[in-house]
């Protein structure tokens, strides 16, 4: 339902912002690049859906081999003591938990086309403990938030760009970023538990998140030890052997369970082919009403709003330059990234914008696609608290993020 009147509030306040440049101000572009946009979007979310594919079908296959030799049920009984705390709905030593966590580590390794599909299976696992089909379970929001408030250990795309765009030291954001998403992260587990009544101030649960605190601090002090040549060559290459190495204890499990792993894969791959084809209409809908919002100059009045409400204040407004990358994000990881380009482009990539348009951009992921997305494929409609949560932890990621931009490059 919530999805629904933000859906419509696109397309409404567009066209208001649209028909005010019109009359008032003699646009006549405005109405034209709004319609492009639509087919624009409209396109893009397809090749989106084809390109997911290939890469649903692949996963999707590998995790089937991965559920018939047992490693998914494995996982899950280790992950156990945690997940029954974080998730109490799920039945303990559900096959779910082993996914989701595979879902987990693909985000913090920044591994999008591996995360997807884990992700995706996992909510369809959900959907079959669900009782009501078409609503949103707690399981569900949790797992949900915990994605968009994307805790990523290597932002090598953000890296890449600063490459690219002559940055000095192209790294220099890299411990902001790990800063940042990672208070976006537990802010979002807090808030969610809130939500649900869930009580983390218990021993495993203390214990893993200061585990995940060191575990951070340690990666952190450990990439500082290391040039700027020597983090991205360990950074790429850990993660690809670690995927890898994935896909080869996946099959050898499958063939000391004596299964037919090539079989399993093929009932896999059907399954990530069907849901590629069932989450078209739902990207459609929600880039195009982006993609609307954007073309009728609705985000340019907001920058404009939010730095005289800051400098009315007295206060320093040189991270409004970057916002748009903050508030893009939530909405699109392409619209995102090309800001943030953008923001590098116009204020150079060592300026302060710049640098925190990257760490915007590292922070959190795009919270209305992977909703779109995850509850589209298993056809939920009803989100209850999933977006406010999502945007609140979003929210704090922002909020961190400021405030990390400034204490190093301030």
């Amino acid at each position: 339902m919530v999805l629904n009147y933000i859906w419509i509030a696109f397309f409404i306040v567009a066209f208001f912002i649209a028909l005010f440049k019109l009359i008032f101000w003699g646009d006549t572009t405005v109405f034209p690049e709004i319609m492009n946009s639509t087919f624009s979007t409209a396109k893009t979310a397809f090749e989106i859906s084809l390109g997911l594919t290939g890469v649903l079908s692949l996963w999707m296959g590998i995790m089937k081999i991965g559920e018939r030799g047992g490693l998914v049920d494995l996982l899950a009984k280790m992950l156990a003591p945690i997940f029954t705390r974080v998730f109490p709905d799920i039945p303990k030593g559900h096959p779910v938990t082993g996914t989701m966590f595979m879902n987990f580590a693909a985000n913090m390794l920044g591994l999008d086309n591996a995360a997807t599909p884990m992700g995706l299976k996992a909510m369809q696992e959900l959907q079959e403990l669900n009782p009501k089909k078409d609503t949103a379970t707690n399981p569900m929001i949790m797992f949900l938030v915990l994605n968009t408030s994307g805790l990523t250990l290597i932002p090598m795309t953000v890296l890449a760009y600063r490459t690219q765009l002559g940055a000095a030291q192209p790294t220099d954001v890299f411990i902001p970023i790990l800063l940042a998403t990672t208070v976006a992260t537990i802010a979002g587990l807090v808030i969610t538990s809130i939500y649900q009544r869930i009580n983390l101030f218990n021993r495993p649960m203390m214990l893993f998140l200061a585990g995940v605190c060191l575990f951070v601090a340690l990666g952190t002090w450990g990439m500082t030890m290391l040039s700027r040549s020597d983090v991205e060559i360990f950074s790429t290459s850990i993660a690809n052997v670690l995927l890898f190495s994935i896909i080869i204890a996946f099959i050898t499990a499958g063939v000391l369970r004596r299964i037919n792993v090539y079989e399993a894969f093929i009932e896999g791959a059907k399954e990530g082919f069907s849901t590629a084809i069932r989450i078209i209409p739902y990207l459609v809908a929600i880039l195009v009403a982006i993609g609307v919002f954007r073309a009728s100059g609705g985000m340019d009045f907001i920058m404009g709003g939010v730095a005289w409400c800051v400098e009315a204040c007295g206060g320093n407004s040189d991270f409004v330059g970057a916002l748009p990358t903050a508030i893009m994000k939530p909405l699109s990881g392409s619209g995102a990234r090309g800001l943030m380009i953008d923001a590098m482009t116009t204020y150079g990539p060592d300026s302060f914008a710049g640098r925190l348009a990257c760490i915007f951009q590292g922070a959190t992921d795009t919270t209305f696609y992977i909703l779109a997305v995850y509850f589209g494929s298993v056809g939920i409609r009803k989100t209850r608290h999933a977006i406010s949560c999502g945007l609140l932890a979003d929210l704090a990621g922002i909020l961190a993020a400021i405030a990390i931009a400034y204490i190093f490059f301030g």
